[in-house]
């Protein structure tokens, strides 16, 4: 199976989304807690790139384990 039916490639740039995320949900929430000018509005959207990462890692590992699945099948 090549690695765009296993979605291991999914898995990993879910991982970086979610990362870049974690990211902007940590550079909007600091100036919160120090009693600083909180950051536009923009920098609140990039927050959701965080459930977009964990969407797609998810979307991957669900086809790894199905075309995994495939290859026992198609084994035994």
């Amino acid at each position: 199976m090549s690695d765009k039916e296993s979605g291991e490639g999914l898995v990993k740039v879910g991982a970086v989304v979610f990362v870049l995320g974690s990211l902007a949900v940590l550079a909007t929430f600091v100036p919160l807690f120090l009693h600083l000018t909180p950051l536009p509005t923009p920098a609140y959207f990039a927050c959701m790139l965080m459930p977009v990462g964990f969407l797609l890692a998810l979307v991957g590992m669900f086809r790894s384990a199905r075309a995994q699945r495939r290859r026992a099948n198609a084994q035994g």
